[in-house]
């Protein structure tokens, strides 16, 4: 499937994201395959679906994907710096869902911010719960580790890409579909 494509498909889920270079991906793969060296079960995010969301659309058709895209192209942004400085969970019954913690970032924020009023502008309804950046490495994980500290690491975020998600052959597949660079 060619890049633009997605306008042949009814319904897409689909979500804003940032993704990263080289060096963090490899940093935030080598905390996810301790974690997963330590978990008795879970599902460890593939290396090529790492990302930090900025915002989560869902399931959109054919008019939601083009608003989406058109709402991605007059954003306004520089780049931003982000700093991975911790590891955590959130508690599941099930298993917890594990991630890599982005800094207190106020530039990140009120990018976040502008991103989902224009979105809402346009008719999209949004989680309502606060915006927490991090990067998932694993869900429904059980085990026995607890979270560690670990040098902090950066990454210059200069484009902002609207991806899709969907299963292929059972594998769960990011796909970018739109991008952005920042304007700086």
């Amino acid at each position: 499937m060619r890049k633009h494509d997605y306008l042949e498909v009814n319904r897409l889920r689909l979500f804003y994201a940032f993704n990263f270079s080289e060096d963090t991906r490899k940093n935030i793969i080598t905390l996810r395959d301790e974690l997963q060296a330590n978990s008795f079960q879970g599902n460890f995010t593939l290396d090529s679906n790492l990302h930090m969301t900025l915002a989560f659309l869902g399931e959109c058709d054919t008019r939601k994907t083009a608003t989406a895209i058109n709402v991605l192209s007059e954003l306004d942004f520089s780049p931003k710096t982000v700093c991975m400085d911790r590891i955590g969970c959130f508690r599941r019954a099930d298993g917890d869902t594990w991630w890599v913690g982005v800094a207190e970032n106020k530039a990140l924020a009120a990018m976040h911010h502008q991103l989902t009023e224009d979105l809402r502008r346009v008719g999209f309804a949004l989680e309502k719960r606060s915006y927490l950046p991090h990067i998932t490495i694993g869900r429904e994980v059980v085990t026995s580790t607890t979270p560690r500290s670990f040098e902090p690491f950066y990454e210059e975020i200069f484009s902002l890409e609207l991806m899709k998600s969907e299963r292929r052959e059972g594998v769960l597949t990011y796909t970018e579909i739109h991008s952005k660079e920042s304007t700086g």
